[in-house]
């Protein structure tokens, strides 16, 4: 079947492409990330400028990352280079460190659908260098992004991510906003990192939290990949080659409980004793 049309351009569905079309939603938008002169603004996959051109009545300069050749020759021809720079390539490989100057580094798109989780993972190494982030992603990515401990919506996306930003989803947005149409709700999210040194508070109290920063990221992504390699599983099994049961217990780990039923302030005491008996 071949791709809608929109404004001349055929949507492709290897980049994910689903175009914003209702003003009201674009408005919205562009009030939640609040562009202010002196930010370094960064959108991922501008498309078709339908966020573009309102982020840039707000500001003097704007940087796009952009895959699709066809689109990136439409930008150019619209907006002057002065007004804005369009990084071509995958927002997957792109190094958003370079872009950081003296002002706030802000970063915002409406996410391929089919590379969101891939690309929030990607982001993570940026985190400490970025001011907020805003996203429009699948409604149901969103609901794992801000879950709680508990819910079968809390999982490995959850853990990692509100470790590095605390998060908001702002308002959801419905299929007839896009062309062509997805076949599921979208939803807004702000993402504003967590400074390093701020005591995680995910059903720990502070007093008990002591230290809360993870000391080994790497180590904490690998235990957090385990617990929830297999949901169904009790952590004693899912994280048997990392620690045993007597000493999750220990932790004031229930040993039977499972992946999404302790939260991130456990995994990160757990990650630390881990890596406090590491070698060295």
């Amino acid at each position: 079947m071949k791709g809608q049309k929109h404004r001349g351009h055929v949507a492709r569905k290897r980049f994910g492409q689903n175009f914003l079309v209702a003003p009201g939603i674009i408005r919205k938008i562009v009030d939640a990330v609040a562009p202010q002169a002196g930010d370094t603004l960064v959108e991922i996959g501008p498309g078709l400028g339908a966020i573009t051109g309102p982020l840039l009545e707000c500001m003097d300069h704007l940087h796009v990352v952009e895959i699709d050749r066809d689109l990136i020759q439409r930008l150019a021809n619209r907006f002057p280079p002065e007004r804005m720079t369009i990084h071509e390539g995958d927002a997957l490989e792109f190094d958003f460190a370079r872009l950081k100057a003296d002002g706030p580094l802000k970063i915002v798109g409406n996410l391929p659908y089919n590379i969101s989780s891939a690309l929030l993972f990607h982001l993570l190494a940026f985190a400490p260098l970025v001011h907020d982030m805003h996203f429009m992603l699948q409604k149901e990515v969103v609901d794992r992004m801000v879950a709680e401990p508990g819910s079968k919506d809390f999982g490995r996306l959850s853990v990692m991510l509100q470790y590095h930003y605390h998060m908001e989803r702002l308002f959801i947005v419905p299929p007839d906003a896009f062309s062509p149409a997805p076949k599921v709700d979208s939803a807004i999210v702000r993402m504003i990192p967590i400074d390093s040194a701020e005591v995680m508070r995910s059903g720990i109290q502070q007093d008990e939290a002591d230290g809360a920063a993870v000391q080994d990221l790497a180590l904490f992504a690998n235990v957090v990949k385990a617990a929830f390699s297999q949901r169904r599983k009790m952590l004693r099994n899912t994280l048997r080659e990392f620690i045993g049961e007597a000493d999750l217990a220990a932790l004031g780990i229930t040993p039977t409980v499972r992946a999404e039923d302790i939260a991130v302030a456990d995994y990160v005491r757990l990650a630390n004793t881990l890596a406090d008996r590491k070698p060295g």
